[in-house]
């Protein structure tokens, strides 16, 4: 059965590598009521293998373990698996040469991990930004397998905020971010760093700002992607939030635009999710709201699926042009709902096949 026919009878069946992880067990509970894919594999440590998932993972989740998953069998990352769609919550010190691994044995690979984003054949993308940018996959050196991955957490905030800005012309672009304890795993930071605390400095965080939304926002020419030419700088701090990452940006335009056409751009914003009406599209990719008080992670985490951008405060930057706050959800629009969304376009676009 061809991907272009959504009659199917039969989900798709799909593995997740690192599954008892917080990022895998994001991927369990979304892709548990999904309406086209069906969890057919769960993959973890040798320490988990062979146990029930129910025995394996400490869930951190406030909805409880999908029943359909409880009594399935951990396997180990090493397993020869009879499915095309993989996703990846690996953990970066291992996901790199696993996921080859996999691509090499004709699977699709779509990775949350930061190991591959970089290389000039794996695409790094947003649904809405960049769904040309899945065109470089095909110049990847497996037979019939990929890798594909979604940015950083806060960069994905970050460049669905810019995006519709790009016609306007952004010459710089300055961030702080307020970034979730979630983002950092369980059992993440130590609760006697992070209470009443604020961390400013999070591993290699920063340089991710700074380089992913270039190749993201790029130009692709044939086969070739030509970075973006935006000056970045970042700065990043860990704070007590469990859920939802705050970013203040001050951009420069190289032009001039008011802030209503700035709002516009916003609000009217959307991609091909939408178009295509995918499962896990939000109705509308990007939120402003007019309250100074707003957006804040208690009230907008979860707009619009877990998937959409809250955007607030735009005003007049005496530096640089302008400058606002934005919130998206870390663990869903960041992480396992990005991958969710690329897969979901690899669909609609016919890479993806299933019986």
């Amino acid at each position: 059965m061809m991907s272009g026919d959504f009659f199917f009878r039969n989900k798709i069946p799909v593995a997740i590598l690192g599954a008892t992880g917080c990022v895998g067990q994001k991927f369990v509970q979304l892709l548990s009521k999904h309406p086209w894919f069906e969890i057919f594999a769960l993959c973890a440590s040798e320490k988990s293998a062979g146990k029930t998932y129910q025995e394996a993972v400490h869930w951190t989740l406030p909805t409880p373990i999908p029943d359909e998953v409880k009594q399935m069998q951990v396997l180990t990352c090493e397993t020869s698996l009879d499915c095309q769609l993989v996703f990846s919550a690996l953990d970066s010190s291992i996901a790199g040469f696993i996921e080859t691994r996999f691509a090499e044995a004709g699977h699709l690979v779509i990775s949350n991990s930061r190991n591959h984003r970089m290389e000039a054949n794996v695409p790094l993308v947003i649904g809405e930004v960049n769904p040309e940018h899945l065109e470089l996959a095909k110049s990847q050196p497996f037979q019939r397998g990929m890798i594909i991955t979604n940015p950083n957490c806060s960069v994905i905030g970050m460049v669905m905020a810019l995006k519709p800005l790009m016609p306007l012309g952004i010459d710089a672009v300055h961030v702080v971010t307020m970034q979730a304890i979630s983002g950092a795993g369980y059992p993440g930071v130590a609760s006697l760093d992070i209470n009443d605390n604020i961390i400013p400095f999070i591993k290699g965080e920063e340089g991710k700002l700074e380089s992913e939304p270039l190749k993201i926002l790029g130009d692709l020419q044939g086969t070739t992607l030509q970075p973006a030419s935006i000056k970045i700088s970042a700065q990043c701090n860990r704070v007590p939030i469990i859920d939802g990452h705050v970013a203040c940006l001050s951009i420069k335009l190289n032009g001039s635009a008011s802030p209503e056409t700035i709002i516009q751009a916003w609000r009217e914003f959307s991609g091909e999710p939408q178009k295509f009406q995918l499962p896990s599209a939000p109705l509308h990719p990007i939120y402003y709201f007019d309250d100074p008080f707003y957006p804040q992670p208690r009230f907008h985490r979860l707009l619009d699926k877990e998937m959409a951008v809250s955007i607030g405060r735009l005003r007049p930057c005496s530096l640089m042009d302008y400058k606002f706050t934005l919130l998206s959800h870390n663990m869903t629009r960041g992480a396992a709902g990005s991958a969710l969304l690329n897969a979901e376009l690899l669909v609609k676009k016919g890479w993806v096949y299933w019986s």
